[in-house]
């Protein structure tokens, strides 16, 4: 499991990137101030939260959006770690996005991020097209979800 970062997501990635992931991320996961069962049976709680999740744990909506908070810069740090080549800032927002969903070692081990460091940028991409299923089904929210993310991704390539 990735240590929890020291550092603020806008300082990991840029204040344009975290206010874009901030509004991204909270659209697509919701807010749910008790624990459930996700879509791929994951306990889970408040923004999309799994680290530590407890069964019949009620949260305040401050606690949700410090979790939110710390669980971004920790995905966005892991994310960065293992992207050398640089990226627009709509990259950072899709890469981000899809890390704190899949989690950081199945972005670092996947094309997304092979692509991105072979210098194909609009091909990782495109890569992020291939995570829109569980249990190999494909998942309408997330395909939307995946198209939403690389659109933002491909903004401001060459």
């Amino acid at each position: 499991m990735p240590r929890p970062s020291k550092r603020g997501l806008a300082a990991i990635i840029g204040s344009i990137a975290a206010a874009g992931v901030l509004a991204l991320t909270p659209a697509f996961e919701g807010t749910v101030l008790t624990t459930y069962r996700d879509q791929g049976g994951v306990l889970t709680y408040c923004t999309g939260a799994t680290e530590d999740a407890q069964w019949g744990r009620t949260y305040t909506p401050e606690q949700c959006k410090a979790q939110l908070d710390r669980d971004l810069a920790r995905h966005a740090e892991g994310m960065m770690a293992c992207i050398h080549a640089p990226m627009a800032d709509g990259q950072k927002i899709a890469y981000t996005d899809v890390t704190y969903n899949i989690g950081v070692a199945a972005f670092c081990g996947s094309s997304m991020a092979r692509r991105t460091n072979a210098g194909d940028a609009a091909g990782g991409c495109d890569a992020l097209l291939m995570w829109d299923k569980i249990g190999g089904t494909a998942v309408r929210g997330l395909t939307r979800r995946r198209a939403a993310e690389r659109e933002i991704c491909l903004r401001g390539l060459n």
